[in-house]
């Protein structure tokens, strides 16, 4: 082999792993961009301003080449923070892999704007909003004030805390021993009579009520002193 010749196979053989590095980028190509997409759909409905940032992907994997991966949320996954995004792919060849990702979602939380007692309803002066990273946050904190006005903490609250929704309870609509209307209705027809509330009951929960006849019977509560019976 002549000189030029050997130069030539040696741009070849040099060539090759150039060849094998290209279609691995294709892969991680397509592989971030199946994991994006599905972080797009999945955090389009939250509140406030998303972003994300991809972990790397071990690149050393050995793959096989795949049409079309597919993206998913491992079982007990949560779409905020630092967590993990699977990737699959089917066919004879099946394989799958989880890319690390850190997703931020900057929205609006209301926290307490002072100290505040368990036991009284909280007011609008009692909360502000300020904006933090809900990925860092517990999933129950209230993010509208609407959801915390009137509703009482069962435990103290600091000052700056986030309110969550398992730290509050519903005002009570209907209190032992208070005199409540039991509504009932059907196909043309409307009842309603009187009796004594035997249990405390927020708006929508179950209040036991017993009757002038000295029967004891379940409803509905509702704003008004009343408990609706289905």
């Amino acid at each position: 082999m002549n000189l030029r010749k050997r130069i030539f196979a040696l741009m070849l053989l040099g060539a090759a792993p150039l060849c094998h590095a290209s279609i691995e980028q294709a892969q991680l190509g397509q592989i971030h961009q199946a994991v994006e997409q599905l972080l797009r759909n999945q955090t389009a409905g939250l509140p406030g301003k998303v972003s994300y940032t991809l972990g790397a992907v071990d690149t050393r994997l050995n793959l096989p080449p795949c049409a079309a991966p597919e993206a998913f949320i491992p079982t007990g996954a949560r779409v905020w923070g630092n967590t993990n995004v699977g990737v699959r792919c089917g066919g004879s060849s099946p394989w799958t892999i989880y890319v690390p990702v850190s997703i931020k979602i900057l929205a609006g939380v209301v926290v307490a704007a002072h100290a505040l007692a368990p036991g009284r309803p909280i007011e609008l002066a009692d909360i502000v909003v300020q904006e933090a990273d809900l990925g860092q946050l517990p999933a129950a904190v209230i993010t509208e004030p609407r959801q915390a006005l009137g509703h009482i903490a069962t435990l103290s609250i600091a000052p700056g805390q986030p309110l969550r929704q398992d730290l509050l309870r519903s005002p009570l609509v209907i209190q032992q021993g208070q005199s409540v209307t039991l509504r009932t209705q059907g196909a043309g027809f409307k009842l309603s009579a009187e009796g004594k509330a035997v249990s405390n009951a927020a708006e929508g929960q179950v209040a036991q009520v017993r009757t002038p006849s000295g029967h004891t019977v379940s409803g509905i509560a509702r704003l008004g002193a009343i408990v609706d019976i289905q």
